[in-house]
């Protein structure tokens, strides 16, 4: 419903004052620090510029204007004065007076100066007047000539009021003087001399004041404005450049809670299923002792417990054959525990380089399965950490007894080397490969991608009918 009363239109005018004024406080907070001074500061130092200009400039003509009226009222007065009568005396002008002021003005260089000569008495009378129908005639005195026969000169350029206006239309630069007429022996103001001086060189002296006075004050303000706007300047993009760095290092740093985060979530992941793990390790031990040497312990120990020992009515040929084979199941079950223990205990590998361990790896493998294995390394490989030479062990030694045991051994290969700044191992073999969807990883390919990924790494594998490949990435610093 349109509501046209002035109330309604009242507030709707105030409401679209507040959306623009709400625009431009938006838009005046997006500037720099450094353009909100510069359109801030430019006008508040062009306002007192023009404050101060104005003011200088006033004091400047002010100034100029006394002393060019004291110092021509002087010369009048020098010429002038020595002609008047005693007016104190005297109320009115003898005709050879006046004829002498006449002369003195008409034909002298002082007459060619002066635009206009009046004499006045106190009482507002014309005693003498280049204009002769002004003599005798009597006008309320102005402030000016009040002021004057106070004992003040008073001077006043090209400024007349209406009626002087029209009565000085010459096109010409005026100064107007009212200077007071002193008794030489007493000093007493007996009458006013009011001329225009013709001021053609005046006006050029005050016209080049007062434009040096502008340009002085125009390039101080410029100046000060400069070098502030330099500071401000200089301090707004230090302010920007510091701000930057914040909101980068606030953005670093919501990224890193992001990253601790997710590596909190995935250690703790990681420790669950390492309890797990080491719970089916546990079993997977006890399981090879129980099935492996345990078995053959029992069989030596039930083979101690036979008749043949028991009794002398066995022969000792018959002893001797059961002894041997005794001993064999012994050496059998100690030979299975070897081979548990070998999988089990690491070498010395702290103090090995990485191309070390990779080597010690490789000959282990190939001296216990009788097969070779291609081993490639990618320059100079850096010095990692304990914890990444353990990984590294164990992932190849666990690759390949999966290419050896899952690709029968065909065409196994290692190769490591640097790669995006990462450290890359990779155990490879010609097997036919497996369908990662229908099979989960074993046990030890599962406790090594756990063991990486705790450490930063990262675990991948890569299966097919042309073969497997397993491939690990680790973050390292070169030890000291």
């Amino acid at each position: 419903m349109c509501c046209n009363r002035p109330a309604c239109r009242l507030k709707g005018g105030q409401g679209f004052m507040i959306r623009i004024l709400h625009n431009l406080t938006r838009r005046w907070s997006e500037l720099s620090l450094a353009l909100q001074f510069v359109v801030a500061g430019g006008f508040g130092l062009l306002a007192v510029m023009l404050v101060v200009g104005a003011w200088v400039t006033a004091q400047i003509r002010d100034g100029v204007i006394r002393n060019s009226a004291a110092t021509t009222a002087l010369y009048v007065d020098s010429v002038i004065a020595p002609l008047l009568p005693d007016l104190r005396k005297e109320q009115e002008l003898s005709d050879s007076v006046k004829q002498a002021l006449d002369e003195t003005l008409g034909q002298g260089a002082l007459g060619k100066r002066l635009e206009s000569f009046v004499l006045w008495r106190r009482d507002g009378t014309v005693l003498y007047a280049k204009e002769t129908a002004l003599i005798g005639r009597r006008f309320a005195p102005s402030d000016n000539l009040r002021s004057a026969f106070d004992g003040n000169v008073v001077a006043e350029f090209n400024t007349f009021d209406d009626d002087e206006r029209e009565e000085k239309a010459t096109g010409l630069p005026l100064l107007e003087i009212y200077n007071p007429v002193r008794e030489p022996w007493s000093g007493e103001v007996v009458a006013v001399t009011e001329f225009y001086e013709i001021a053609d060189d005046f006006q050029a002296t005050l016209a080049s004041a007062l434009w040096s006075s502008w340009l002085i004050v125009a390039g101080a303000t410029l100046a000060a404005f400069l070098l502030l706007s330099g500071i401000v300047l200089r301090g707004s993009r230090t302010i920007d450049d510091q701000r930057g760095a914040l909101r980068r290092q606030v953005s670093e740093l919501q990224g890193l809670v992001t990253q601790n985060s997710a590596l909190r979530l995935r250690v703790q992941q990681a420790s669950r299923r390492a309890t797990a793990l080491n719970e089916r390790y546990l079993r997977r031990i006890g399981a090879d002792l129980h099935d492996g040497p345990a078995q053959l312990v029992a069989l030596a120990a039930l083979r101690m417990d036979s008749p043949i020992f028991s009794s002398d009515s066995h022969s000792g040929e018959s002893r001797s054959t059961e002894v041997a084979m005794i001993r064999k199941t012994l050496e059998d079950a100690m030979r299975e525990i070897r081979g548990i223990c070998t999988g089990l205990v690491l070498p010395q590998i702290e103090t090995a380089a990485a191309t070390d361990i990779l080597r010690l790896a490789v000959k282990e493998h190939e001296q216990r399965t009788g097969t070779s294995v291609k081993l490639t390394l990618a320059g100079q490989l850096p010095e990692p950490g304990a914890s990444e030479k353990i990984s590294i062990y164990r992932f190849v030694q666990e690759g390949l007894n999966n290419a050896y045991h899952h690709g029968l051994g065909k065409d196994q290969a290692v190769s490591a080397g640097m790669k995006g700044g990462r450290l890359f191992v990779e155990v490879s073999d010609g097997g036919p490969g497996f369908d990662p969807a229908a099979r989960v990883e074993g046990l030890g390919l599962a406790g090594l991608r756990e063991r990486v990924e705790s450490i930063g790494g990262q675990f991948e594998t890569l299966t097919g009918p042309q073969g497997t490949r397993l491939v690990i990435r680790l973050s390292v610093e070169e030890q000291a």
